[in-house]
């Protein structure tokens, strides 16, 4: 794969590199549109490794979604093309995006523009709930059978 078919890989954590790349983007005309929310911050939440990628929740006055960055390099895709992805959680349907300064990364929407009147501070609680949620390893009680279909096997039969 040559170097224009790439996506360069970030081996340190992209927070800072999001935090800044998304104030530039605010910093433009995007403060003027009706839907921007002055009283929330832009913070790049929780980003942590996971399966060798960046995945962390972005918060900004006009959006909070989650993000999922090369952690090596990655084939260049199509600006917009959704992918499905397996996560902890569930699946989740991301597209692909490109910022200057950061390069190509995948983002799913969460909360679009964010609720009107909500805190500076109940946004950045809910970007870091969602961080935690979405790297959460799933609970098992071990004592549940794997199919729990087969659980009327055993059921007495009614009728």
């Amino acid at each position: 794969m040559s170097g224009q078919d790439e996506v360069r890989g970030f081996d340190e954590n992209p927070a800072a590199r999001l935090e800044a790349a998304f104030s530039a983007v605010a910093a433009g005309e995007m403060h003027t549109l009706p839907f921007y929310q002055e009283q929330i911050p832009i913070k790049a939440v929780g980003f942590a490794r996971f399966e060798g990628e960046w995945l962390g929740v972005m918060l900004t006055p006009w959006t909070l979604s989650l993000l999922l960055l090369p952690g090596s390099a990655w084939p260049r895709r199509t600006l917009g093309e959704r992918l499905g992805l397996a996560l902890q959680f569930g699946h989740a349907t991301f597209v692909v995006s490109e910022l200057e300064g950061i390069g190509q990364y995948l983002s799913c929407s969460l909360l679009s523009p964010p609720t009107p009147g909500m805190s500076g501070e109940q946004a950045q609680q809910l970007a870091l709930d969602l961080s935690r949620l979405v790297t959460a390893l799933p609970v098992r009680d071990p004592d549940a059978p794997r199919d729990p279909a087969r659980r009327s096997l055993f059921a007495p039969r009614c009728g």
